[in-house]
């Protein structure tokens, strides 16, 4: 949630009212003691729009090898951010592609690198993925800086305050947490008789994969939703861990479900076939062969619709409804309110079309995927935006961009 810093005058503007006031046109609803304006974001963008983006930045980068990637991606955001409206106004993307190309050039060579040490040798691969993995941490701080720095909204740039400490602990305690897991767990062993021992050891093996996955993905989203800022404004992350470990848990129960009712309606398909032809008089084989050739189809299609339509948009919207919904402050908080049924029809869709039309109805597929993630968040404001970006400038200096000019342009996604 956002958070004023120590030397931030206290909000004014928040006098009592039972009132929440809303977007121009809503009629004011009861709720609490301040009033609270709900800004819905919306996103204009079109697919028509950015078709003609993407396919120039598909065929430039595959001419080019690559390296027009930088430039690709500057198109991209700028077309996204500048059709994202918060409160009125559009984001903007103010990324320069050429600082951009180095830290895509620097990523590349260290991807390369332990590519070609993995095939030299075991040793080789094994000490490059260490040293990959050690400034891995440096690299996500960067990109999340380089990243909030080249963004604005009313003309004032966000930027990130996670240290670089913060980014190492991120990864380093649950690095130590699972070497204490294993050497306990080997010390425990060791007591127990052979024949306990080795169900125990699969016990905790068990455990700390359901559990190292969403504890890392956890210390992650904290890390990013509680260092990102507008000028004084910083934000904080009141997710728990066991908030996203609930989620991976029924992820996985949801997919166990799916997985055994595709099994199963895929089993009485083929057996209702194979006792037709055996039942009947004139058994064809040939028939009943070609039936089988479609089970390998079958599985496929019922694998990408689990993944792809049921787990996936799933976990997806109850992610974003987790991770937004506890970000904020008493200023300035968001609620998401994404629906799975809603995700997982606009995935069908999505799929069925890119398949279709071999991947040209992809640029559609990201607008529509857009629009539907951007629209399911709602912005609540206990104090009115001109007033809280006023504050923000108050104590803005420059320090932001001299850090994006420091930055070597490192954007990985994150």
């Amino acid at each position: 949630m956002f958070q004023n810093s120590p030397s931030a005058p206290r909000a004014g503007g928040l006098t009592a009212s039972p009132l929440i006031t809303r977007n121009a046109g809503d009629s004011p609803v009861p709720l609490g003691p301040h009033p609270v304006s709900l800004h819905t974001i919306r996103f204009t963008g079109s697919g028509s729009e950015y078709f003609r983006i993407w396919i120039v930045n598909l065929l430039l980068t595959l001419v080019t090898l690559g390296l027009y990637y930088p430039w690709a991606k500057v198109r991209k955001l700028q077309y996204f951010y500048g059709n994202t409206v918060v409160i009125g106004h559009t984001l903007a993307f103010h990324g320069e592609p050429k600082k951009m190309l180095r830290g895509f050039l620097l990523v590349s060579l260290l991807m390369l690198t332990y590519g070609v040490a993995g095939r030299v040798s075991p040793t080789a691969g094994a000490v490059a993925g260490l040293i990959l993995a050690a400034i891995w941490p440096a690299l996500m701080r960067a990109s999340l800086q380089f990243r909030l720095a080249q963004t604005s909204w009313r003309g004032l740039r966000f930027h990130f305050t996670g240290s670089l400490k913060d980014a190492y602990m991120v990864f380093l305690k649950p690095i130590l947490v699972s070497l204490g897991v294993v050497l306990l767990s080997v010390i425990v062993a060791a007591m127990l008789p052979r024949a306990l021992s080795g169900i125990f050891v699969a016990l905790i093996a068990i455990g700390g994969m359901v559990c190292l996955g969403p504890y890392m993905l956890w210390r992650i989203k904290r890390y990013q939703h509680q260092h990102y800022a507008l000028g004084q404004l910083q934000t904080s992350f009141k997710a728990t861990f066991g908030d996203m470990l609930r989620i991976f848990l029924k992820t996985g129960l949801l997919s166990v479900v799916a997985v055994t009712g595709m099994v199963i309606l895929c089993g009485l398909l083929f057996a209702a076939v194979g006792m037709n032809q055996v039942l009947s008089s004139k058994p064809d084989m040939r028939q009943l062969m070609s039936w089988s050739g479609l089970l390998v189809p079958a599985m496929v299609i019922a694998y990408i619709l689990i993944t792809q339509v049921i787990q996936g948009p799933y976990f997806s919207s109850r992610m974003q409804n987790l991770v937004w919904t506890q970000t904020g402050n008493r200023l300035v908080r968001f609620k998401s309110h994404l629906g799975w049924g809603e995700l997982a029809w606009l995935a069908l869709k999505n799929w069925l079309l890119v398949a279709l039309t071999l991947g040209l109805y992809w640029p559609f597929a990201a607008i529509a995927l857009a629009r539907a993630r951007l629209q399911a968040i709602v912005i609540h404001t206990r104090q009115d935006p001109d007033l809280l970006l006023a504050q923000a400038n108050q104590t803005t200096s420059d320090a932001s961009g001299d850090l994006a000019a420091d930055l070597i342009g490192i954007d990985v996604g994150l």
